[in-house]
């Protein structure tokens, strides 16, 4: 039998999708196949489009497998696209003119950002949000944005038209180069084809309080230069000054091709295809993805793009698969904020009931649509906390297990991944079902990896993978230690690793020791050890993309999107002098004070572009960053010790003020808090620290592993009667080695609790040093202390660090609308505008 070829024009996501899923099935090798990619990039993860702002790595969003290497059958052409098709002759003319016969067409190309007729909108500083191209030309344009604005004393605004899923992914783009984000959106809420008017509200707070800008209900009239590059004029009357602009007003199919070979298209664009994808008016032509109009409906999303390459690459084979119609549902992270839409979101159904529970307080926004006898669950919304989304997309379609209100209210009971049947879709991006990942797993699949390895659960949005977790500790697999699914190493043991090499940068981690791009744990976690081994700055280059909100603004965000700068106090002493500065600031920035319980000043309510002024003043004056936003040591709480009181036997002030003078600025995986108190009556309270050091005339005893907070612990007796130097010793080997061995955002008192021989074991470890690593310890502590450097003096003296604390406002000398305060009563109090959905830290 002769072999046939089929040339595949595109080479998106969709067109990888086919070729491996027509390579894996045609066990006969009856097809050889050719693959016109017209980008410089084989296949990429477009919907992770948005990550690669901050690494600026085209390597981490290519797809496995992308290049065909080593399978003769595939011919993959970069760089060339299809200029023509001649269906009589059943060839396809290249742009450099070669001609490619096929014995099957399809059709991949997939579609194009819609770019509304506004006048203007061909202007230099106009820009798409679709390529890798496209975010390097946004990347050039926001620097020049903010080189400019920083020259002229102005904010560096972007405009973002569209407020859709893609807009507000190009919205937290610009945000991450530098730049106040302007939404502007048509209708009168943000994502209007995946939330309700409910949810849109939510959402609008939610993405406000993190500082973008949000114009809902108007248009966008007229583009001109300005000013700041470009002013954009809306309906309302209102202008906008910016650096530039990006659409992302929604996509059409890309079916230019297509119409000038005159194949049948539907009526708003796109390949007509019949559920087969075959070409309604020639047989040899399929189309998948964005540019097939199945039964004339485009889809946008990949999932139904993936359906449609299976069901290509089965009837290439002789099957006689057809499209299976298409799950819209769809979860993500916007800005940190969590957003799911699942089934008849929008309650269409007749008869259909909705049970909503809104809670603006704490940002979140659920609803379930229910039938009409409120038993069959059809859809749902879930905005600011989708944790419920696993457990209850698949059940889109089925018996409810319990009251509806029940399962989106807090504390009611949700449904385990254990109680769906067998053929609940729980991977709708694979077509994967319960039924498939328990059998993978009792055939063996004893992980997350394998279980994507045999059944592809995971592989796309990785929506699935919580609820993939729980079908794994169910069925009582022993779970592994991997941090995450791109790391099969626990923490501890990518400390050991990047110690051991040297590593500096996580993309370099993770294409050494990893799989993928990363996600929300590991690259945070990635970001701790880095700091934790080296004293680079902790927004040094490709670092400051990993970082949670308040690491990337070096200051605690509040409930009212400001910030609070707390500078460092060793013991609580402060000078006069460097009192008044801190009143001054106050004063001058219009800043509630408060007296911390870690005998130091808090200053709230400041905007982002103000804490660089805040803290020159600050510096200026002999001060430094009191890291109250960071995983490390916070301060070294003291009583007034043998030096004023008369019950002190030593001097605890000049031993607080030496410890956090030592072990300021070290990166940990959680906070850190000490006491010294210098007598038993322990003023300092040194017993609820995760080091407390208590006096005694015989020297000082070393208390371990306390803690307050929501589950106080008692710090527990290491070792009595120990002079300056072993003290330091012995916190200097605990210290490092709670660094390496503890697991992410685990404070000592739990990380005490979960190490083999527990306090025992530690004893011995740090005062006997019975692993033989006590003096490496010491060694990687002294490298930290020589290393120390102030982290806001850092910022001060770099320009391009300087350039990430832009303006909230369109212009330098205006508040931030959202940010407003209560001055009324005795104590000055935000007035919340919106609620912040990221990882803030508590203050202290």
């Amino acid at each position: 039998m002769s072999r046939k070829n089929v040339v595949v024009a595109g080479h998106g996501m969709v067109g990888h999708r086919f070729v491996e899923a027509l390579r894996a099935r045609d066990a006969q090798d009856a097809w050889s196949v050719t693959v016109l990619c017209e980008e410089g990039d084989p296949a990429y993860d477009r919907v992770g489009l948005s990550s690669y702002v901050g690494s600026w790595d085209r390597k981490e969003l290519a797809l496995a497998g992308n290049d065909y290497r080593g399978d003769d059958l595939v011919e993959l052409r970069i760089g060339t696209r299809a200029a023509s098709i001649d269906r009589s002759a059943r060839t396809v003319t290249t742009g450099d003119g070669e001609v490619l016969p096929y014995d099957a067409l399809v059709l991949a190309t997939g579609s194009f950002a819609f770019v509304p007729s506004v006048p203007g909108h061909d202007l230099p500083g106009c820009f798409v949000y679709r390529t890798l191209d496209d975010l390097d030309g946004i990347r050039d344009a926001a620097a020049r944005t903010v080189a400019d604005a920083q020259t002229a004393g102005r904010s560096a605004d972007g405009i973002v038209v569209g407020g859709g899923l893609l807009g507000l992914e190009a919205a937290n783009a610009l945000r991450g180069m530098g730049l106040t984000a302007h939404v502007v959106e048509y209708n009168d809420r943000l994502m209007p084809a995946q939330v309700d008017e409910g949810g849109g509200k939510v959402l609008d707070r939610l993405v406000t309080g993190l500082g973008l800008v949000t114009h809902t209900g108007v248009a966008t009239e007229k583009i001109e230069p300005g000013p700041a590059g470009l002013q954009v004029s809306l309906s309302d009357g209102s202008t906008i000054d910016a650096g530039l602009v990006v659409f992302s007003a929604g996509v059409r199919p890309r079916d230019q091709l297509a119409r000038e070979a005159g194949l049948d298209l539907a009526g708003r664009g796109g390949v007509l295809t019949d559920l087969s994808c075959r070409s309604t008016n020639d047989e040899a032509v399929y189309a998948i993805g964005e540019v097939a109009a199945v039964d004339g409906v485009c889809y946008g999303l990949v999932a139904p793009g993936y359906s449609t390459a299976e069901v290509v690459a089965d009837r290439l084979l002789g099957g006689d698969a057809e499209f299976p119609g298409a799950d819209m549902s769809t979860k993500l992270k916007l800005l940190g904020v969590d957003v799911a839409s699942f089934g008849d979101a929008h309650a269409r159904t007749p008869g259909a009931l909705e049970v909503v529970l809104s809670d603006s307080a704490k940002g979140t926004y659920a609803k379930l649509v229910v039938s009409d006898d409120a038993k069959i669950l059809l859809g749902g919304i879930l905005v600011g906390d989708a944790s419920a989304y696993g457990s209850l997309r698949p059940l889109v379609g089925r018996e409810l297990p319990g009251d509806p209100a029940s399962l989106i209210s807090p504390a009611g009971e949700k449904p385990g991944a254990g109680s769906l049947p067998d053929d609940a879709e729980v991977c709708s991006c694979n077509g994967v079902t319960k039924g498939a990942i328990c059998g993978a797993i009792a055939d063996g699949a004893c992980d997350i990896a394998q279980i994507k390895g045999c059944t592809g659960a995971g592989t796309t949005c990785g929506g699935c993978l919580p609820t993939v977790k729980q079908l794994l500790a169910s069925s009582g697999v022993e779970m592994s230690k991997a941090l995450c699914e791109h790391f099969e190493q626990s923490r501890a043991e990518l400390f050991q690793i990047v110690q051991a090499t040297g590593i500096r940068t996580f993309s370099t981690l993770i294409e050494r020791h990893g799989t993928g791009r990363g996600c929300d744990i590991c690259k945070p976690v990635a970001a701790s050890i880095l700091a934790s081994t080296d004293s680079d700055h902790i927004l040094h280059r490709s670092q400051a993309g990993l970082q949670d909100t308040n690491d990337h603004f070096l200051a605690n965000i509040q409930k009212n999107g400001t910030y609070s700068v707390v500078p460092r106090m060793p013991g609580g002493e402060c000078t006069a002098e460097q009192l008044i500065v801190i009143g001054e600031v106050a004063r001058d920035f219009g800043l509630y004070v408060k007296m911390t319980g870690g005998q130091r000043v808090d200053l709230f309510g400041a905007r982002v572009e103000q804490l660089p002024q805040i803290w020159k003043r600050l510096v200026d004056a002999g001060m430094e960053s009191g890291q109250a936003y960071g995983k490390s040591l916070r301060t070294v709480k003291s009583c007034v010790g043998s030096t004023w009181c008369r019950y002190g036997v030593q001097d605890s002030v000049g031993m607080a003020v030496d410890l956090e003078n030592r072990y300021r600025g070290l990166r940990s995986p959680h906070k850190l808090k000490f006491g010294v108190s210098g007598c038993a009556r322990e003023c300092a309270e040194a017993r609820g620290k995760d080091v407390g050091i208590i006096a005694t005339e015989g020297g000082w005893n070393l208390y371990v592993c306390g803690n307050g907070g929501q589950s106080p612990t008692h710090a527990q007796l290491l070792a009595g009667g120990l002079d300056d130097e072993t003290l330091v010793k012995y916190i200097d080997r605990f210290l490092m080695f709670y660094v390496r061995t503890a697991d992410r955002l685990q404070r000592t008192a739990p990380w005490l609790d979960a190490l083999d021989g527990g306090l025992d074991h530690l004893r011995a470890v740090v005062c006997e040093d019975s692993l033989g690593i006590g003096a490496e310890l010491e060694a990687a502590m002294t490298k930290h202390v020589a290393g120390y450097k102030d982290e806001w003096a850092g910022v001060l003296e770099d320009p391009e660090k300087l350039a990430r604390f832009v303006s909230f406002v369109n212009a330098p000398d205006e508040a931030d609308p959202t940010v407003q305060f209560d001055d009324s009563g005795a104590r000055k109090v935000p007035v919340l505008m919106g609620m912040p959905g990221v990882r803030a830290d508590e203050s202290n």
